[in-house]
């Protein structure tokens, strides 16, 4: 089957601040027009639409069931994180990180894979997805929906010979997403009527109880 895996240039992903340096600066849709000019950012630039994609997105309500953040410094996507799974304090040391892992020098991003075997089931009662936003410093967009969903590791092998550890989530109940959402008019199915599945791309992150701590 087809698969598109983006390539990330690891030079291109922006640095994090620390969170005294983040908490200094607004994070609001409100104050866009200062932040364009605080980062020497002109308005009319791809980059400007992208600073107010990311601001509108972390804005935006959470759906029912649904608890989200945007974290603007590593600092509060530990502790962000470790308050989602219930851990005192925000401490998230009884949580794992889980990522899709690219093989070294990998560089064709849209090729046909085969799945080599049968895919691992990652136990999981929750799941906090954290996907890297479009931002001048590191946000990391995190959401976790109380529904049913189930996460896998998934080997597969490109035409080319590129072997991918691919983590792929599938979410059972889709009753309550957007009907405007894309992945209604490509798979032509309407929210509720099937599970959607998908591969995570290497930027995202995905956290999960750990069941060994």
């Amino acid at each position: 089957m087809p698969i598109f895996f983006p390539i990330k240039n690891i030079s291109q992903i922006p640095k994090p601040l620390t969170q005294k340096t983040a908490e200094k600066i607004p994070f609001s849709s409100t104050n866009l027009s200062y932040l364009l000019n605080f980062f020497s950012i002109s308005e009319a630039s791809p980059q400007a639409k992208a600073m107010e994609y990311t601001l509108t997105q972390c804005e935006l309500e959470p759906m029912e069931g649904e608890t989200k953040f945007c974290a603007t410094s590593l600092d509060s996507l530990y502790h962000l994180t470790g308050s989602v799974f219930g851990f005192d304090g925000g401490d998230s040391g009884g949580v794992k990180a889980e990522a899709t892992k690219y093989p070294k020098n990998f560089k064709t991003e849209l090729q046909k894979y085969t799945i080599l075997e049968e895919p691992i089931k990652i136990w999981a009662p929750k799941i906090l997805s954290c996907h890297l936003m479009p931002y001048p410093y590191l946000v990391m967009y995190c959401h976790s929906q109380v529904s049913d969903t189930m996460l896998y590791k998934v080997a597969v092998v490109g035409e080319n010979g590129d072997r991918v550890v691919a983590l792929a989530i599938c979410h059972v109940d889709t009753s309550e997403w957007d009907s405007d959402h894309v992945v209604f008019r490509v798979l032509n199915v309407v929210p509720g009527a099937s599970a959607v599945c998908h591969f995570y791309p290497q930027d995202n992150i995905v956290f999960v109880p750990n069941v060994e701590s």
